[in-house]
């Protein structure tokens, strides 16, 4: 009888499983269950026979204090992206008191967002973007008190921003492109979001004219995007308040009338307000007419009442006499200071074409700034010469003046050397390619080396037209740019004469050489910050506006204090006028040699790809891609990642100095177009980009578990630095070359880190 009752008793139990399971696996079951088509199974291991959902594949966990170790971890991260899965958002999630992280994007998930998300009161970034979501954005969401980052963009929202949007005090960043939303932007919301840093409204149908207050957010980076969109009337002066490390994106609006030339708007390129039909005034090459920028944003018109008018008023009327002189002094002077006007503009457009015209290298304050805000003095010739240079010689003196073929002509006027003698010099090889031969010399005395390349015997009748480049080239000047100091052509011998740059490249640094120690954090930064500084000359400042087209770790050098020198740049187009094809191997020790300082030795394994291999941009491997400056920001960028990671773009160029191994994508899952696939298609983004593009907006991995180990092995690392680099190398490296920021905003962003 006694195992009777037991035997009852046992039956009547609820089973294991129901009794295991805690409100937190039924909450994400009830998602599994909205779920009407998971392609790749990405929800099949989520099930009531395993109680514990910590074990459920994109399921974090954790305690959720510290001070309790003995309780059991919450669920504080769900990251199902990029499976396709079809259904909604179920409000059961809200449920999740400890979930701080929910990504969700990439998927097919329809209907509105949950106002029940706002009682997951931890939550604090929330990605919901690429699906097909519908509905307005629930302003109860700005209830979380935690709530930093909002990427609701690539959905089909509609309606208006709603004036509780200025709830969202704590935000970061929000992502609202390429939805539906319309009307005009709310006034008086920008200013309550003092901790916004991103902020992307494009692509949408928002109208109305743009809010002023837009400028009252003081820790906005990267772009202001809000193009795309149907704004009119003027562009606020008050935008000149923000950051001048912002870019503005304004394009493929109906805005009109002058640009303001205030604050950070006078130094926004024409791009910024491209596709504008009423907009005149630098940067754009369309003259206003003799209409000045406004200074502050127009005054709602006021309403007036008419005064009523005397006596007096109602009769002495004016003789015709009177009006007739009035209005024939009227056009003249119209007329006067409309030849006034004319005869200004035409004698400052000669000016500054002239200008142009010579290469003034201080011919903008940004400039100049750029170039000594940073760097010191540089050369003792730098800021000088330039302004001496005369086009024929390209600033050399006596015989080298003449540039005519077979003398050997010297750029920079402190540069005295001969051709016999560079020719008696003993000379070392340090590297051989595709890109010619290079020579170490040492020429005055034994006391000055320079780098000497050898281009080849061709192109023999592009004499002038190799000269004008070699000067273009000559003509930039700042510290973190190798610079060219002559050059010889004959028919069958051309030559450039480089600064020599001793300590190697950027490449061998994070390799590592025998007795050489592992780059420090400091080094690392102070790197980043003068290539970044090099490159945004080149794209701001010098002489044609050079687009590298080949950043990478070789084409860095290293003088002995680890200064970064940017070389290479401007020389594929000189190859192509010497005849020579710039397309073949590149140089084994040092990659790019132009004054580099590695000696020859055959490659190991498979020659990498060519134009810097997982360096270059998405869009450039696209058959006959225009180069853009926007591929040198993603280059960049991907090596600012190898400095913070120590793994190579791919896992066949991983560094040394990293053990582990790349994560492998999950089998059968799409990445975003964010993260590397979709248009571009899976292989477009190098695998470093989309791996920390997972560990920081999917898995939420630890830094620690990003950096390069061997920084872990030093002293303790500024976490708050490493991150604000890793948001940099990010904002670089998007799929999308408009949302990536200039090189000038990435050179400002990274010198605000560790100052």
């Amino acid at each position: 009888m006694a195992t009777i009752l037991l035997l009852l008793l046992l039956l009547a139990l609820p089973p294991p499983s129901a009794v295991a399971l805690n409100s937190e696996g039924l909450a994400l079951l009830a998602f599994k269950a909205a779920a009407t088509d998971d392609p790749y199974s990405a929800l099949s291991r989520w099930s009531e026979s395993d109680p514990d959902p910590c074990r459920w594949p994109g399921v974090t966990c954790a305690n959720a204090s510290s001070a309790s170790p003995a309780q059991p971890p919450h669920v504080i991260g769900v990251a199902v992206a990029g499976k396709n899965i079809s259904g909604y958002i179920p409000s059961e999630l809200g449920s999740l008191l400890f979930l701080r992280r929910l990504n969700l994007h990439g998927n097919r998930l329809a209907g509105a967002i949950p106002a029940a998300l706002s009682n997951a009161s931890s939550l604090h970034s929330l990605y919901l973007y690429g699906n097909r979501l519908t509905g307005g954005l629930p302003v109860a969401l700005c209830d979380l008190p935690r709530l930093q980052n909002l990427d609701v963009s690539g959905n089909a929202l509609s309606g208006e921003l709603p004036l509780d949007l200025r709830n969202c005090r704590s935000l970061r960043r929000l992502v609202l492109a390429r939805n539906a939303f319309a009307g005009e932007l709310p006034a008086g919301v920008w200013p309550e979001m003092p901790n916004l840093q991103q902020l992307d409204l494009s692509s949408n149908a928002f109208n109305g004219s743009i809010p002023p207050d837009l400028g009252e957010l003081p820790r906005l980076a990267g772009t202001l995007n809000l193009s795309h969109n149907r704004f009119s009337g003027v562009v606020p002066p008050e935008l000149g308040r923000l950051p001048a490390t912002v870019t503005l994106d304004l394009r493929f609006n109906n805005l009109s009338g002058a640009i303001p030339q205030t604050g950070s708007l006078a130094s926004q390129g024409p791009t910024a307000f491209l596709n504008n039909p009423g907009l005149c005034g630098f940067p754009l090459q369309v003259p206003c007419r003799a209409v000045p920028p406004p200074t502050q944003s127009p005054a709602p018109p006021a309403t007036t009442t008419p005064l009523p008018s005397t006596s007096s008023d109602r009769h002495q009327p004016i003789k015709t006499g009177l009006i007739a002189l009035i209005s024939v002094a009227d056009a003249a002077g119209v007329a006067l200071v409309g030849v006034i006007l004319v005869y200004v503009y035409w004698k400052v457009k000669d000016r500054k074409e002239s200008r142009r015209d010579e290469g003034d290298s201080s011919k903008s304050g940004l400039c100049r700034c750029m170039l000594w805000r940073h760097g010191g003095s540089g050369d003792s010739s730098d800021a000088s010469s330039d302004d001496d240079n005369n086009d024929a010689s390209g600033g050399g003196d006596g015989k080298y003046n003449s540039g005519s073929e077979g003398e050997l002509v010297a750029i920079d006027r402190g540069f005295r050397v001969e051709l016999d003698e560079l020719l008696r010099s003993s000379a070392y090889v340090l590297g051989k390619g595709g890109k010619g031969i290079v020579y170490k010399v040492v020429v005055a005395n034994g006391t000055t080396p320079v780098a000497v390349r050898r281009l080849g015997g061709g192109g023999a009748d592009r004499c002038k037209e190799f000269a004008a480049e070699a000067r273009a080239v000559g003509r930039a000047r700042h510290p973190n740019v190798v610079r060219l100091r002559a050059y010889y052509w004959s028919a069958d011998e051309k030559l450039v004469v480089t600064d020599f740059v001793g300590n190697g490249n950027l490449a061998a640094a994070l390799r590592g050489r025998p007795g050489q120690t592992v780059l420090s954090w400091s080094a690392r930064l102070k790197i980043a910050k003068g290539a970044a500084r090099g490159l945004a000359y080149l794209h701001e400042c010098s002489p044609r506006r050079f687009v590298h087209g080949e950043v990478k770790p070789s084409n860095i050098l290293l003088d002995a204090d680890f200064t970064p020198r940017v070389a290479d740049f401007g020389l594929a187009r000189l190859l192509a006028v010497a005849g020579c094809a710039p397309d073949g191997p590149p140089s084994a020790g040092g990659g790019g040699l132009l004054g580099g300082a590695i000696p020859y030795a055959k490659p190991a394994g498979p020659a990498p790809d060519r134009y810097g291999g997982g360096y270059r941009a998405p869009e450039a491997r696209a058959p006959g891609a225009k180069p853009s400056q926007k591929w040198d920001v993603f280059a960049f960028g991907v090596v600012l990642l190898e400095l913070l990671t120590g793994r190579g773009p791919g896992a066949d160029h991983a560094s040394p100095s990293t053990s582990a191994s790349f994560s492998a994508p999950v089998s059968g899952s799409t990445a975003t177009d964010r993260s590397g696939s979709g248009e571009h298609g899976g292989g477009a983004v190098p695998e470093v980009v989309r791996w920390v593009r997972r560990g920081f907006e999917e898995d939420a991995r630890p830094v620690a578990e990003m950096v390069d180990p061997a920084l872990l092995r030093g002293p303790a690392l500024p976490k708050k630095e490493v991150v604000a680099a890793f948001h940099v190398a990010l904002a670089c490296t998007e799929v999308d070359p408009e949302l990536r920021p200039s090189m000038k905003a990435v050179a400002d962003s990274l010198d605000k880190i560790g100052s």
